[in-house]
């Protein structure tokens, strides 16, 4: 969708995808419609019977006349609170649930993002998209659509009411009119592209946030308080100043319009008190009448030119969602095939890949691990040994080549049954702010505290677990804050056992953690790869020896295969990379 700004109240294809979000709440938008209109009727009967007050009653001193119309009266105001009532209510309780539905089908479209949208989208302009957009958006409905059609409503019923009580006064306060629509016309083109700067402004504003807060740890490690200190500056001023953009603009239109508003009502009661002395048809009634209803002909306009403001504020929120929900960034689940209990052969075939195109991280390359065996992959850092894990779980799409499990292409099976037959434990966990057990079950019912304990026990992280306070209903905090790195891998390596998949793939990161932690990751590994098919990115010599098979890669290409002892033999690659990096290594 186009960016650009073209000063329109509304962009009409975005305007008709938002009103389709209310299609099922149709019964509370007719309300909400309903309302308004009586609630213009109401509003305007005040003055007209203000008038008959004035001319019939005060100046007859009828006080029988006078109190029965001063209950009308009331009756009308109390009528008008109540429909004032039920139009708020009904129009935000409108807004609400759309947004509601928006973020759940945003929320729904993302969860299926292909991995590659991830790696190029700033996660605070997308928190930006879900969560303030939206609110933006129910705005929209609450306090601009339905606001704007309720004034409108307003003031057409008030000017027809003043020309029928008196067309040349009615006339006489519609001379400011033109004006004033042309000003509030100028005003709505500016503040559009003002607020389109503010969305943007605090989009980066959270996006910056977020990245710091979250690598905070980095930004003192290497001191850099001071100059992510100064860039916070800078953006908070550029979000300041987009604000203050918006201000500048409302400082001038507000006096504009209440000068013309204030004309107008000086001109009625200039000729309407002329028309009396001169003995003609204007009356003290209708001065006063014609008085309150030009405020309720040009306070809803001053307000409408406010409310189209949060209009526009809504339609830019709205561009921002739709162009989440129209990116087309997911895995292709044409398959249909069940993916159940594999007996695990995996077949690479001829695979190419690269994240950037034209720069290829795997060049072709070819392997298979048989049903049960356990095979490690090395190679220098960028080699392609973590890509090869993002694609068994179809993280990414190759460019070319075919990956096969069970002699079925990966594609034709349905994603959700492959990612479940295949558990990955990463270099770089991730733990929820939940509890320890929530973190290994990640929701699934079926999936015992009984079932976990026994689980652990079996790969000896039980122990480690009771140690704990709470034991496993220990809440790690966020990203898992409250345990150290070989305390999340375990947490990890606990999460892929439970789940019991037919394929393992163990990024094992065992580099940068204690001797303790160290050996338990060891004994977990050794007991879940048993019997079973196992792909292990090596960072240990302990891991490399145990495997099957050893595939050795550089550069995007496998070159050399075997195992320990045969590569060892062999003055090669592995040979040279076992000497620079495991030679001091203790089997």
């Amino acid at each position: 969708m186009s960016k650009k700004v073209t000063g329109k109240a509304f962009d009409a294809n975005i305007f008709k995808r938002l009103i389709r979000f209310s299609y099922k709440y149709r019964a509370q938008f007719l309300v909400g419609t309903l309302s308004a209109i009586l609630l213009s009727v109401f509003t305007v009967a005040r003055p007209v019977l203000l008038q008959e007050i004035v001319n019939n009653y005060l100046e007859n001193k009828d006080k029988e006349g006078l109190l029965h119309y001063s209950i009308l009266m009331i009756a009308f105001l109390l009528s008008e609170v109540f429909m004032q009532f039920i139009f708020i209510y009904k129009v935000n309780w409108l807004g609400q649930h759309i947004i509601k539905d928006i973020r759940v089908q945003l929320q729904k479209h993302m969860l299926h993002f292909k991995m590659a949208y991830f790696d190029n989208s700033s996660v605070g302009k997308l928190v930006t998209r879900l969560v303030s957009d939206t609110e933006t958006i129910a705005q929209f409905f609450g306090q601009g659509l339905f606001m704007i059609i309720s004034d409108l409503l307003k003031m057409l019923i008030v000017a027809i009411v003043m020309l029928w009580m008196n067309w040349k006064m009615a006339l006489i306060a519609f001379i400011v009119l033109p004006l004033l629509i042309y000003a509030t016309k100028i005003f709505q083109i500016a503040i559009k592209s003002a607020f389109q700067e503010v969305r943007k402004q605090v989009a980066n504003l959270n996006g910056f946030v977020q990245e710091r807060v979250t690598g905070m740890n980095i930004v003192q490690l290497f001191n850099r308080e001071k100059i992510e200190y100064e860039n916070f500056i800078k953006i908070n001023d550029k979000h300041k100043k987009a604000n203050i953009r918006t201000v500048w603009y409302y400082s001038i239109f507000f006096p504009i319009a209440e000068i013309l508003s204030s004309i107008a009502i000086g001109l009625l009661v200039w000729y309407g008190g002329l028309d009396i002395v001169n003995s003609g048809v204007t009356n003290a009634g209708q001065i006063i009448a014609f008085i309150m209803m030009s405020q309720m002909l040009f306070r809803p306009l001053r307000q409408i030119a406010d409310k189209f403001n949060t209009l526009q504020m809504g339609m830019v929120a709205g561009n921002r969602v739709f162009e989440v929900l129209d990116t087309h960034s997911q895995i292709d689940k044409t398959g249909k095939v069940q993916a159940t209990n594999f007996n695990g052969d995996i077949a690479f075939k001829n695979v190419k890949f690269s994240y950037i195109e034209g720069e290829e991280v795997l060049k072709g390359i070819s392997f298979n691990v048989k049903a049960g065996e356990t095979v490690a992959i090395v190679g220098a850092t960028g080699a392609g040994k973590s890509t090869i894990i993002n694609l068994v779980n179809r993280f990414y799409e190759i460019n070319k080549g075919e990956i096969c499990i069970d002699n079925h292409n990966i594609e034709q099976y349905t994603l959700t049954s492959l990612r479940k037959q295949i558990a990955v434990v990463l270099q770089d966990v991730f733990l929820f702010s939940d509890s320890i057990f929530n973190n290994i079950v990640l929701s699934n019912e079926s999936i015992t505290l009984d079932e976990v304990k026994a689980a652990a026990k079996e790969i000896g992280l039980h122990k480690f677990i009771m140690s704990l306070p709470n034991n496993y209903n220990y809440n790690v905090k966020e990203r898992g804050a409250m345990l150290s790195s070989g305390q999340r891998q375990l947490i990890a390596f606990l999460r892929a056992y439970v789940s019991k998949p037919s394929v393992l793939i163990l990024d094992e990161a065992t580099s940068s953690i204690d001797s303790y932690s160290e050996k338990l990751i060891q004994k977990a590994t050794d007991k879940i790869t048993q019997h079973q098919t196992s792909i292990i990115i090596a960072h240990r010599l302990t891991t490399v020896k145990k495997a099957d098979r050893i595939i050795v890669m550089d550069k995007g290409e496998i070159v050399e295969q075997g195992s320990h002892a045969e590569l060892l033999n062999q003055n090669g690659y592995y040979r040279t990379l076992y000497n620079m990096q495991f030679a001091n290594e203790v089997a």
